[in-house]
C-alpha cells in the first residue's frame, strides 16, 4: 500500500463518527419500539448506548479491512428510519 495511514484514518472515522451515528440511530429506534411511556422508553433506550458505542468502536478495528468497518455505519440507516419515522413523515408532508 502506498499510504498505510489512509486505512487507519478511515477506520478511525468509521469508529468515532460511524459508531456515534449507529449508537444514536439504535437508541432512537429502541425508544420508538419499547412499549413504555415516551419518557421512560427514552431513558431505558439510552442505557445500552454506553455499551453499544464502545462495541461499535472495537468492531470497526476488528474488521479485516476498512470497507467492512463502514458497512456497520450502513446499518444505522434502517435504524434511523425506524427511530425517526414521525419526523420523517412530517418533513415529507
Amino acid at each position: 500500500q502506498a499510504t498505510p495511514w489512509l486505512p487507519v484514518l478511515s477506520r478511525t472515522l468509521a469508529a468515532v463518527l460511524g459508531g456515534y451515528a449507529f449508537t444514536y440511530a439504535f437508541t432512537a429506534a429502541l425508544a420508538r419500539l419499547l412499549p413504555l411511556a415516551p419518557n421512560d422508553a427514552l431513558i431505558v433506550a439510552t442505557l445500552p448506548a454506553f455499551v453499544i458505542y464502545p462495541l461499535a468502536i472495537l468492531w470497526s478495528f476488528c474488521c479485516r479491512n476498512a470497507t467492512q468497518a463502514w458497512y456497520g455505519v450502513a446499518l444505522a440507516v434502517p435504524l434511523a428510519v425506524i427511530g425517526f419515522w414521525p419526523q420523517l413523515m412530517r418533513a415529507l408532508a
